[in-house]
């Protein structure tokens, strides 16, 4: 049986969490840290706190100390990080996601599109670059279409239930949500676009360096909370605890864990290991789509791994 430390003090830790993502699969390992009991046996009294706004702001959650760690997408803390801003990537929450591109009933395929609103995620995310290079991929141009930001899945899938939005780039399990209700899905992202590092959990240099018995505790509570959704034994348990923080149903929630695990297409890493290929692809997306300018910084800049790499090894 393995022993974990118990500690006497209990430390306080602000989580910075997007609006956007707080009822989609995004905040899943959150929860299940949370849930399971993972931060509480590490001794820490974890608080999310609501951010509002686009990526950009999550990084000032952390400049300004409203926040000690936070939630972002990797798109974001690269451009921050590029403009001055003193934050670190120190595990990773989510790899390889999967967008599907759903679609009004009366929209047969992506032809019909032409002249019609699409929903994109903010426009300098790599969710818009991947929509936009599966549009491509069957034909339909920018101009073809008309876009519409609007920043999160739970956001998107409204605008398509209002019939404000012909179409809308979906994250699970919303996206098997609308399936069930009557949408048509017209393809995913991950047909078009190669792996890529999605979203991170990223803290300022200068608090980490003050602050390594936090962050040791917290990739440690992470670690075993992804481990904890690959457990074959814990799906439905985990499965629960989407249909729980997402509102879809039990049998979307189970769906959206055989899409990721069954067979295993890496959108979970194992334990918070960052692939430094996959933040290299990500920084591609950003100076294809002219978000920054190449030549391409070094990924390496961006993380830190001390934290993780130490605690795999007790």
């Amino acid at each position: 049986m393995l022993a974990f430390p118990v500690h006497a003090e209990t430390l306080d830790l602000r989580y910075g969490q997007a609006f956007s993502a707080i009822e989609s699969i995004y905040a899943l390992p959150i929860f299940v840290a949370d849930r399971e009991g993972f931060f509480k046996r590490e001794g820490i009294h974890f608080r999310s706190v609501l951010i509002s706004g686009g990526g950009g702001t999550m990084i000032d959650a952390l400049d300004v100390g409203s926040v000690d760690i936070t939630h972002v997408a990797t798109a974001y803390l690269v451009k921050e990080v590029l403009n001055g801003a003193d934050a670190v990537a120190i595990l990773a929450e989510f790899n390889n996601p999967i967008y599907s591109l759903v679609a009004a009933p009366e929209i047969h395929n992506f032809a019909d599109l032409k002249g019609r609103v699409i929903g994109l995620a903010d426009a300098d995310g790599t969710v818009a670059y991947a929509t936009r290079a599966l549009l491509a991929a069957h034909g339909i141009g920018p101009n073809d279409v008309q876009e519409k930001t609007v920043s999160g899945t739970p956001a998107r899938l409204d605008c398509l239930k209002r019939g404000a939005c012909a179409a809308v780039p979906l994250g699970q399990p919303q996206d098997l949500t609308a399936i069930e209700g009557g949408a048509r899905l017209l393809g995913r992202t991950d047909d078009v676009v190669p792996n890529f590092l999605y979203t991170v959990t990223a803290v300022r240099r200068g608090w980490a360096d003050t602050h390594r018995d936090a962050l040791m505790r917290y990739t440690r509570a992470m670690a075993a909370a992804f481990g904890f959704i690959r457990d074959p034994a814990q799906r439905d348990a985990v499965a629960a605890i989407i249909s729980d923080t997402t509102g879809a149903s039990p049998a979307a929630a189970r769906d959206t864990l055989a899409l990721y695990l069954d067979p295993d297409r890496h959108v979970l890493p194992r334990r918070g290991e960052i692939d430094l290929d996959g933040l290299r692809a990500a920084i591609g997306f950003m100076i294809e789509a002219g978000v920054i300018e190449g030549p391409p910084p070094a990924p390496g800049r961006f993380v830190d791994t001390r934290y993780l790499d130490a605690t795999e090894t007790q």
